[in-house]
């Protein structure tokens, strides 16, 4: 049996093992809204054509030029080419149909088409689009790795493919594009992603291209860097084009694409990318609420399961720039000489300890399981856990040491596929000099940006950095915070392991928030070298000693000691009341800094002392569980819900900073009324409970991870104003707290919460 067969083989067994029912009406794929928020899109943002975590992620481009602001723009009006590769600083293989009567090689350097919303159709799996300037209907569907195309031609017409490259395209300049006939039906091309401010090397993709009709011609020009594959008058027959794409190696390409999709069967593509898509979105079913509420659930979880993208071939090949030269990795395989898990492109795991952490480590374990043995070839190969890998580089995205609450998350969960030890080391280096910790944004050719020395030594992180700047969000009070948690979280996995030592010195490091904690002005604020405090302070002023947050929203950023913290404050109570003033405040601006990320800094939004447009504030609804106000936390995460995380359309979506699922993961997680405030790095970790918004949700739990079949909340007597948990029954019996432990839960059974208007 082939690769191809093998794997929907698989598939089919999933749907067995999920009991997942075949055709529920609607199916989970049927209420995605693809459409969500992509106005605002990014780069990496939008996505139709693709598979979870595809290699490729085909849709059309509106823009196609710097990481922001570009790819898919709902509101723009003109298809400047459809690409392959949507990817956090990765970009390539764009093609445009074309048709015309004269003089194509006009077309090189003007391909651009209007179009309209009137004539596009976009789902799970595919894309349709209508070209205005050419007559062209094009439809688009994918496998894992191989991009398939069908184009409707007007007859009487030269018909023709353009391939873009060379110029930006996206996060990248393209460099060195190449192009070549193999056949009458094939092509052979590679186009090198230059390297970015973020991803330091660059990275180049090799593609193959199969047509199911001959190349009449060959159109290039030496002004232009692109070439059109041309095919006469079709007489009005459709035509189709396979793309498969590798980062290793050509061949590469082509297997890929023979054990992917090695026939022409454009329909069979597009139902087998939407079962897969299925099978995932399945293993949680809601009811209740309405309907717009339900699709904008599952166009959450879908976004949960998107950006973080696939480089390893379907051999195991995979790029490697973390060394001082390219090499070529390969993938363990298993008996059979299959690879033994995929090796990944992310943005960072900056924020993720509430949002994918959570979500996967619980209804997708085998997907995070997957990220880890990933994570940790890139330890194996350059020496270090990443947070956030490009193309086989090392990018050091954000600040800190997040995959260390990742790790830790799935060991306490007892999600060990994973060589623990080995994993241990990497997780303790980068908490030392020479470690990620200690690397801030983008820091390439030194150590010294996230100034883990100091925090060592002084038990904080100075603002502004003493050494000089090497990167960026050098914000000494916020990495403070985060090395805090993060030493907190390594020391749990340290106890666990029975290495007490190391136990000892990371808890105690954990503490170091206290020191840029002011009790004068009651905030964290940040310290310079000679430990005075920075003066002037205005505790609303954006990105002054803070991540991309200012000191309202990351004060509270302590979620391995939120005790200990309220006592900072003189208790409880004053906690609650300092942090209710917050809300009230931030629910004047919907608990956002504006609607996108773009605006975050704007004057009007910067001040907001809550911002669920971004991470650092992610979390801060559930700090009233562990301030004995459980009913303000069911009351405020229902509230942010319903003003940042409801909305259905292209303007509207996530209001903020999307990174590849973080947004996504976080709305699933608190529309099913469940939260995780150290990110399930602690000992049978419990998951707190907010205010679920559905009658009842069922997740499928996953029966090579889990004992229990299913996981049901039921929330009796819910509705818009109905937050409060009066009563809650698991498996029948009452219960006190603020939640249900680990091991409960994946045993299965029901959680039942009496919902009412009254706390």
């Amino acid at each position: 049996m082939n690769t191809l067969g093998s794997r929907l083989v698989i598939y089919i067994a999933l749907l067995s093992l999920f009991s997942f029912q075949l055709k529920p009406d609607p199916q989970p794929a049927d209420m995605v809204y693809p459409l969500l928020d992509a106005a605002n899109s990014r780069w990496f943002y939008f996505s139709s054509a693709t598979r979870p975590f595809g290699m490729v992620n085909l849709s059309p481009d509106h823009e196609i030029d710097g990481a922001w602001n570009s790819g898919y723009r709902y509101d723009a009006d003109s298809i400047k080419g459809f690409s392959h590769i949507h990817a956090w600083q990765m970009s390539g293989v764009s093609v445009m149909p074309l048709s015309y009567t004269d003089a194509p090689e006009d077309l090189l350097n003007d391909y651009y088409s209007t179009y309209s919303h009137d004539k596009e159709t976009i789902r799970v799996g595919y894309h349709q689009v209508y070209l205005d300037r050419f007559d062209i209907e094009a439809e688009l569907t994918a496998t894992h790795r191989v991009g398939m195309h069908r184009y409707h031609f007007p007859s009487g017409k030269q018909t023709g493919v353009l391939f873009h490259l060379g110029g930006t395209l996206g996060p990248s300049a393209m460099l060195d594009g190449r192009l070549k006939k193999l056949g009458d039906r094939t092509l052979v091309g590679s186009v090198t992603n230059a390297p970015t401010s973020r991803r330091p090397k660059p990275i180049t993709v090799h593609f193959q291209v199969a047509f199911d009709q001959d190349i009449a011609n060959w159109v290039e020009h030496p002004d232009s860097h692109h070439i059109i594959a041309g095919f006469g008058d079709l007489g009005g027959k459709p035509l189709q084009m396979k793309v498969s794409i590798s980062y290793t190696h050509p061949d590469n390409a082509l297997e890929n694409m023979q054990q992917e999709l090695p026939h022409w069967d454009f329909e069979q593509v597009e139902l087998e990318t939407r079962e897969v898509w299925n099978e995932m979105l399945g293993r949680i079913q809601i009811e209740g609420n309405t309907e717009v509420q339900r699709r904008r659930f599952y166009t959450d979880l879908w976004k949960a399961l998107q950006g973080r993208r696939t480089i390893s071939d379907a051999n195991g090949a995979y790029p490697d720039h973390t060394g001082s030269s390219f090499r070529i990795g390969q993938v363990p395989l298993d008996e059979a000489g299959n690879p033994v898990f995929r090796h990944f492109n992310s943005d960072s795991f900056w924020g993720a300890q509430w949002t994918i952490s959570v979500l996967w480590a619980l209804v997708y374990p085998d997907i995070a399981e997957e990220f880890a043995n990933s994570f940790l070839q890139y330890y194996l190969d350059g020496g270090l856990i990443p947070r956030g890998p490009s193309g086989g580089n090392y990018t050091n995205v954000m600040t800190g040491a997040s995959s260390t609450p990742f790790f830790v998350g799935l060991y306490q969960k007892g999600i060990r596929g994973f060589d623990v030890e080995t994993a241990y080391q990497g997780l303790k280096k980068n908490h030392l000099p020479g470690g990620i910790m200690g690397r801030s944004g983008y820091e390439h050719l030194s150590a010294k940006g996230g100034n883990v020395e100091d925090y060592i030594d002084k038990g904080y992180v100075p603002y502004p950095n003493p050494r000089g700047r090497f990167g960026g969000h050098e914000q000494g009070a916020g990495q403070t915070l985060e090395y805090s948690f993060q030493d907190w979280t390594l020391s749990q996995l340290a106890k666990a392991l029975s290495k007490k030592e190391d136990a000892a010195r990371f808890l105690a490091r954990s503490k170091n928030y206290k020191n840029v904690y002011d009790p004068e002005s009651g905030w964290m604020r940040p310290k310079n070298e000679q430990g005075e405090w920075m003066d002037p302070f205005d505790p609303y002023e954006y990105g002054k000693g803070f991540v991309e947050a200012n000191a309202a929203q990351f004060t509270w950023f302590v979620p391995h000691d939120l005790p200990g913290l309220a006592q900072l404050m003189g208790g409880k109570e004053k906690a609650v009341e300092k942090l209710q003033e917050q809300f009230l405040a931030a629910e004047k601006l919907g608990f956002t800094s504006g609607t996108s990320h773009a605006v975050e800094t704007n004057p009007e939004y910067r001040r907001i002392p809550v911002n669920y447009g971004n991470q650092p504030s992610m979390q801060m609804a559930y700090i009233f569980n562990y301030l004995d106000r459980p009913d303000l936390t069911q009351y405020w995460s229902r509230k942010v819900l319903d003003k940042a995380f409801s909305a259905l359309t292209p303007h509207l979506g996530y209001n903020g900073d999307e990174d590849q699922g973080l947004m996504g993961s976080l709305a699933v997680l608190m529309k099913l009324g469940l939260f995780q405030m150290n990110g399930g790095t602690e000992v049978n970790p419990i998951y707190e409970l907010g205010s679920p918004i559905f009658d009842k949700a069922v997740i499928r739990l996953h029966p090579n991870y889990y004992p229990g079949k299913t996981l049901t909340i039921w929330a009796e007597n819910n509705g818009p104003d109905h937050f409060y948990i009066q009563r809650k029954r698991f498996n029948g019996k009452l219960f006190q707290g603020m939640g249900v432990r680990h091991e409960d839960l994946v045993n299965g059974g029901v959680l039942r919460l009496q919902m009412s208007e009254n706390p």
